[in-house]
Parts: C-alpha cells; structure tokens; sequence
C-alpha cells in the first residue's frame, strides 16, 4: 500500500517507530571526513527524515548494525563465562538497492553457510529494512550490470519529494500507523535506476588458471593495504576474535568479534609464524575473485553489489571495477 505524508507526519511515525525501535540511516558528519574540513556520510541514528542524507551515496555501508565492527560475545571470570546482551530494541535500517542486496549475501555466509551464526541471528531476527528509491546513479556505481538495481525485498520503501515522503508498505504491523498519518493513498513505486555510469562485465569462463595471470603484480606496489575497501564493502564479512583481558584481574575479562581485512598484514598469519598472501597483489587477487568467483560457484550468484564503495575510498586510486574489466583479458593471457 502507497501512502504520501507529509514531513511533519511522516517525522511522527518515526517518533513512534524510535518507541520500540533504533532508526538507522545514511547521515551526514559535518567534519567527521577523513580530510581537513571534509564530511562523511556514514550510518548512524536518526530521529527525523530531515537528517537522512538522501541526495549522495554514503561512504560506508549499514552492515556494522548486522556485524558491528567490535562486539562482545561474553564475559568470563575464573569460573564462570556471562553470554553478552543483545540489543533491547529492535532496528528499522535505511538502505539503497545495492545494499538490500548485500542482505541476502550476509544471511548466506552467516545463516546457510553451514550451522547458523547465533550472534549474527539475534541482530538479524530484529531488523527491518525500508528501501531508499534512487532517481539516478552516482558515478562508480554498477549496480545494473549486477542484477541489484532493483529489490523488493523491504518491509516499507521512503522517497522524499519536497515536503512530501512516499512510502510503499508490505509491513502488516505499520498499516495502521501509516494510514492515521498519511494525506494521501495511493500506489508508490520506489524509483531504481536503469543505467549507470560505470559498466562491468565480468566472464562466465573464469578458472583457477586467472591465478597465474601478470594483471596482479601492478597491486604489489599500488595497493598499501590500509583495508579501506574491506570496511566499506557491505559484503566483506571477515572477522577475527579477541579475548580483553582486565588490567585489575588477569583472569578475568571478554571475548569480541572484530572486523578483519583480507588485505591487511597478519590477516593469513598462522600458528609457526608462517603467512600466506604476503603480497599485495596476491590479496587483491584473492579479493577480486572471492567477489566474484569463489561465493558464485558455491551459491549461484556473485557476491559483489556493485555499489562501487571500494573505488571512491581507495587513497591510492585503484579501481575494483577497472580490475572486473580486465579479467577477460587475464583469461586469455593464461590461455595462450
């Protein structure tokens, strides 16, 4: 069901979803960037629309509300261990196509890959999405040529047209809400883009020969593997676990879950010393081709979104969608 309201009603229903609920949405830092004087846009809540930033793509994704970047799994003593607390409230998340998307790559690696993650499926169990309809595309995004410019996987979609905010509901518990507060019923279509600036088109013939190809030795000296496209991907999912012990008592303190990076040192360290990937090259190799050969060949789909994150926060200019449009010249390299 399609309902128009206007900004003062529609900030009243999020008054009502904050009641039970965390608001998430992309939200602009005024000089929260990493430049002098620079803003970010990153996730954070909110209480009006007014605060969402609706007009740029924000520079990291929402997956730190699903796998924050720390999160404590329990506490111990000298005989006891304390499950942490999950999150009283529940979360409505804010998010574009590309990154609803992402969603579905989340719960295959979390939930299907195997037994189910229990941390990840309290958080998750509790979230509900509403879809940000994009007009148009920003420069690097491919989200077309991905297949996920589009989704209709969403509890409710928000568009904002001036003073007026449409909104699609497929959520039953939001009806009545929506209904009292809306001036207007009628359909809503949340907007999704047709084209794209930048174009991908990635092999279906793609083997394991793509390993010997030169195309990986250029990022043995261009990457400086600060994980910046690891942090802002909203389908890295990598983790590591630390255990914090207490300064007053040795023997007592938590154990965490903590982002990783796949293109950081002591990411591969293993027990002995040893370390494999210690190029740089062979890590966005490896990269590359989990995005979009690897998680395809075990779940039908490529695990890219093609929000092209990665390309606008690489300090050193590398494009990961540039990289996607060389592989067929790789394959025919390793094929000679």
């Amino acid at each position: 069901m399609g309902y128009h309201l206007t900004l003062e009603k529609a900030n009243d229903v999020f008054k009502q979803w904050s009641e039970e609920n965390v608001i998430y949405a992309p939200k602009r830092f005024v000089g929260g960037g990493a430049f002098s004087d620079t803003d970010v846009i990153r996730y954070g809540e909110v209480q009006k629309v007014e605060e969402i930033e609706l007009n740029e793509k924000s520079d990291f994704s929402f997956k730190e509300i699903l796998i924050p970047l720390s999160e404590t799994l329990f506490f111990f003593t000298e005989d006891e261990v304390k499950e942490a607390d999950s999150p009283k409230k529940g979360a409505i998340v804010l998010l574009r196509s590309c990154d609803l998307h992402s969603v579905k790559r989340l719960d295959e690696i979390y939930l299907h890959n195997g037994p189910e993650d229990y941390y990840y499926k309290r958080l998750r169990d509790k979230v509900k999405f509403v879809l940000i309809g994009c007009e148009s595309a920003f420069d690097s995004c491919f989200c077309v040529d991905m297949g996920t410019n589009e989704s209709k996987d969403y509890d409710a979609s928000l568009e904002r047209k001036g003073d007026t905010v449409c909104i699609d509901n497929k959520n039953n518990d939001w009806e009545d809400l929506l209904s009292a507060n809306s001036s207007c019923i009628e359909e809503v279509v949340p907007a999704h883009v047709t084209e794209t600036m930048t174009r991908v088109s990635i092999p279906e013939n793609i083997t394991l020969d793509i390993f010997n190809s030169t195309m990986w030795d250029e990022y043995d000296s261009r990457c400086i593997n600060c994980g910046r496209c690891n942090f802002s991907c909203p389908t890295c999912t990598c983790f590591t676990m630390q255990d914090i012990f207490y300064t007053d008592n040795g023997k007592v303190g938590e154990r965490r879950r903590v982002q990783a990076s796949c293109m950081v040192d002591g990411f591969t360290d293993v027990a002995g010393g040893g370390s494999y990937r210690k190029k740089n090259g062979q890590r966005m190799r490896f990269k590359v081709l989990h995005k979009v050969y690897d998680f395809k060949k075990r779940n039908g789909y490529h695990m890219c979104t093609g929000c092209g994150r990665c390309d606008d926060v690489c300090p050193e200019y590398i494009s990961y969608s540039k990289i996607l449009n060389k592989l067929e010249d790789a394959i025919q390299e390793v094929s000679k």
